[in-house]
């Protein structure tokens, strides 16, 4: 667990060196949240019928999304793993005393906590004090705060997990752009983050709610605005920590059948 621990410090620190990147990303985030929100409010000024979710709590999710781009984005990777698996040099992670899954989990953990610790503040920050009705308001009271913080960490974990089921899937394709596709495309959109689940319609709600994708963004970005009551939270994290245990089974599952099939060839 101390080797664990240690790499998860040591990529925490490197990824808090990129700097540069994160003032880039976080001006791009500015950019592409207005932009959404000016077009939901042209939307929601021409509805005739009240929206399932108010523009206020439609504005928050939205500057959340922005603020923890890295923790809910799938297309959001680590380059260094693919080349391991691709280039051979996965017989050099072999050597090592260490399971390979806890290992490239907590890589991938930490390089997600860097980007949003450099990227999350600022942009929070900025928000909070933007004029009406572009201003991102504050939680309602404590308990809704300290819902939203554990459902995003959760959320991140169960996100983490199925970002492992891309890095797996390419022992078997040799190729990480087609996993990178289909996962970051459908998991972008069943999360919530192209359309909010609440306006999508009711029978795409209703597959959307069983897969685990939107427990990643949708539901902590909800609770944070209100949307969803702070009991109604209670009740959905035993099913974060379902799908979290359900999708590291699975990966560790399979990345023993594809260690076991693997086959490293030259000198």
């Amino acid at each position: 667990m101390r080797g664990y621990l240690s790499v998860f410090r040591l990529r925490l620190s490197i990824g808090l060196q990129y700097r540069g990147a994160a003032l880039a990303g976080i001006c791009t985030q500015f950019f592409w949240g207005f932009l959404i929100i000016m077009v939901f409010e042209a939307f929601y000024s021409q509805t005739l019928t009240e929206p399932p979710i108010s523009l206020t709590q439609l504005i928050t999710y939205v500057w959340l999304q922005q603020a923890f781009l890295s923790f809910i984005a799938l297309w959001f990777r680590d380059n260094e793993l693919f080349q391991l698996i691709t280039s051979g040099n996965i017989a050099y992670e072999l050597c090592r005393p260490s399971d390979i899954y806890s290992l490239w989990y907590a890589k991938l953990l930490a390089q997600r906590l860097s980007s949003a610790i450099l990227r999350c503040i600022p942009v929070i920050s900025v928000a909070c004090f933007l004029p009406q009705p572009y201003r991102l308001p504050l939680p309602a009271d404590l308990s809704t705060l300290m819902l939203f913080v554990v459902t995003l960490l959760l959320g991140l974990l169960i996100l983490v997990s199925i970002s492992m089921l891309i890095y797996i899937s390419t022992f078997v394709t040799m190729s990480s752009a087609g996993s990178l596709l289909m996962f970051g495309v459908l998991g972008e959109f069943l999360a919530g983050m192209i359309i909010p689940v609440p306006l999508m319609p009711s029978w795409l709600q209703s597959i959307v709610n069983v897969l685990p994708f939107r427990l990643c963004a949708d539901l902590p970005f909800r609770v944070y605005s209100g949307h969803i009551t702070n009991i109604e939270a209670l009740t959905l994290i035993p099913l974060q920590l379902l799908w979290l245990s359900a999708l590291v089974g699975i990966g560790k599952y399979t990345i023993s059948k594809a260690l076991r099939k693997i086959v490293v060839q030259g000198g």
